[in-house]
């Protein structure tokens, strides 16, 4: 049963290549923050991110990539001096899915995590470097929960959100923890009418 949820987990990252899924938030009520300027359609060449209002405390986004699309529930979190993006895979989306009921039900929605840079004039973000993560993984083991396929091959965080936080606090500044941000960034193509801010 286990492998199966791995395995499971590990396709919600496909979508976003060379990410680590965690099995849990990095948030709790009290770090969650909402920012009204990250509402709006962001590209960055063949990705578009559109970000609209869900509720006080979180977004609908929509991710493409050329052809493909990738709905998300996102949660703005503020650790400290840092901010992050929790990203977790809306169930409307597996729902809306041509994949067999089955397959869909086996899926667990698990959570990615993005260190927000800025947001002005550009969207910057940086995503935890899964290299640098297994290399921290060999050394020490025991830096924070976790769980590895079989084949050696893709990390799942299993760490409860307190243990995740004080993780993301302790490496946020660590070199080559977070990858290297595009220097552009994503750049805002238009805000969204305020109809679908609402």
């Amino acid at each position: 049963m286990q492998k199966i949820i791995l395995a499971a987990i590990l396709v919600l990252a496909v979508f976003l290549a060379g990410c680590v899924p965690s099995l849990n938030p990095l948030y709790t009520e009290k770090d969650l923050i909402f920012e009204p300027a990250l509402v709006g359609v962001w590209n960055n060449g063949d990705d578009t991110w559109t970000f609209q209002k869900r509720d006080e405390k979180s977004y609908a986004l929509i991710i493409r990539d050329d052809d493909k699309t990738a709905p998300f529930v996102a949660h703005l979190v503020k650790l400290g001096k840092y901010r992050f993006l929790d990203l977790c895979p809306d169930k409307d989306g597996l729902n809306d899915s041509k994949l067999e009921g089955t397959y869909t039900m086996s899926l667990i929605r698990g959570h990615l995590f993005l260190k927000v840079l800025q947001i002005e004039p550009a969207l910057q973000m940086v995503m935890l470097d899964p290299d640098w993560l297994d290399k921290l993984l060999k050394k020490n083991p025991k830096v924070i929960s976790h769980k590895q396929n079989d084949d050696g091959e893709g990390i799942v965080l299993t760490a409860a959100t307190k243990e995740l936080q004080k993780f993301m606090l302790k490496y946020a500044d660590t070199k080559d923890a977070f990858g290297k941000p595009d220097e552009t960034g994503f750049q805002k193509v238009t805000p969204l009418p305020k109809s679908g801010t609402n």
